[in-house]
């Protein structure tokens, strides 16, 4: 006797396992039940085993993915800065016609403008920029902030808003150094390693004698900053002292190619009258053509004197500025025949960034102290 399975409409009997009950019974693996089980397993999840039905199609969820990086990839073009084409990474500024420039493009162009002498355009449309004309863009900030961004050290995807904290706090495979990096130790590593390398560094262990080399080192520079701030302290002991705001207004040379200098109005400051003058770079040819931006100032004094004028003064900045300036404290011994003071190379600032910070500003504005030395 034989048992006969209709086939449904449209579709094939031998591909049901029609035939002999005996013979579906002693059919192997590859045919009968089990053939249709597993026939139909691979068909729904592409392997031996059958799929599970809550679990999302693995095709779908790639197309998502791919559909969330295009997404990304199209809000970088669209967020990004005009002039260095990156993703800002703090302030994002915009031009009247909305174009987005990060806080140190927009600072670098004004410098620049003021070097040449010409109205700072944006790159994009050549509308006129300038700190009262554009404004914060929050709205681009915040969207920056949560784009995903990639650790330098694991390669995983963070938020930008949490990059940095993840970078110097939580990455284990960020860059740190031995903790008896102070005695000579030289190595940096992961930082998943750091324990390991502290518990055989060899430092630890070094004598006396071998580490009295480091320890100089130390001390010399720990001596050069305990000196300045003893000379600041005792420069305010001084009987005469005198500080003033100054604001350095931007000025050009009579020259054939024109240079930009920078000089205060005449102020007074311990009954004399005094004049500061500041130059872009040592009054080099092109300076907006180099990237390493630095102002050297002189100390005028205007009036007559009777006698010989001995003081000490340094300039630290304004109280309303945000610029990095180091104090240097400078000496001159001014007179009639000795009233300039030369051109100290650098104003004690960090860095070029913070050059152009100053550079970009409609004035430079910083505070003078005059200590008179008594004789």
């Amino acid at each position: 006797m034989e048992l006969g399975v209709a086939a449904a409409p449209g579709s094939s009997s031998s591909g049901l396992g029609v035939g002999p009950v005996g013979g579906a019974l002693d059919a192997g693996p590859g045919s009968g039940l089990a053939g249709i089980q597993e026939e139909s397993g691979v068909r729904r999840d592409g392997s031996g085993t059958e799929a599970d039905p809550d679990a999302p199609p693995k095709k779908r969820v790639r197309q998502q993915e791919g559909e969330a990086g295009k997404l990304e990839e199209r809000l970088y073009s669209v967020l990004c800065c005009t002039v260095c084409l990156d993703l800002p990474k703090a302030s994002v500024y915009q031009c009247t016609n909305g174009h987005l420039m990060c806080a140190g493009c927009f600072i670098h162009l004004l410098a620049d403008a003021r070097l040449k002498e010409e109205q700072a355009t944006c790159p994009n449309c050549r509308c006129e920029i300038s700190k009262s004309l554009c404004c914060r863009n929050l709205a681009v900030e915040k969207a920056v902030s949560e784009l995903p961004s990639e650790c330098s050290y694991c390669l995983k995807q963070f938020p930008r808003s949490s990059l940095d904290h993840h970078q110097t706090e939580e990455c284990q495979d960020r860059v740190t150094q031995c903790k008896y990096k102070r005695i000579g130790c030289p190595w940096q590593g992961p930082f998943h390693e750091l324990s390991a390398h502290e518990a055989e560094c060899s430092h630890p262990s070094k004598t006396g004698m071998e580490l009295m080399g480091i320890l100089d080192e130390m001390d010399q520079s720990h001596r050069r900053e305990l000196q300045l701030y003893n000379s600041i302290f005792s420069l305010l002991c001084f009987e005469k002292i005198g500080f003033t705001e100054v604001q350095f207004r931007p000025y050009r040379t009579d020259d054939f190619i024109t240079r930009l200098y920078y000089e205060t109005p005449r102020f007074t400051v311990l009954n004399q009258t005094w004049v500061l003058k500041a130059r872009i770079n040592d009054s080099e040819r092109n300076p907006n053509l180099s990237c390493k931006r630095t102002l050297s100032f002189q100390l005028i004094l205007k009036s007559k004197v009777n006698s010989a004028l001995e003081c000490s003064f340094l300039l630290l900045k304004g109280p309303y500025d945000d610029v990095k300036i180091k104090p240097v404290i400078q000496h001159h011994v001014f007179s009639n025949d000795a009233n300039e003071t030369e051109y100290y190379a650098l104003l004690p600032i960090n860095d070029s960034v913070e050059c152009n910070k100053l550079l970009a500003a409609k004035n430079i504005n910083l505070r003078l102290f005059i200590f008179q030395i008594q004789k």
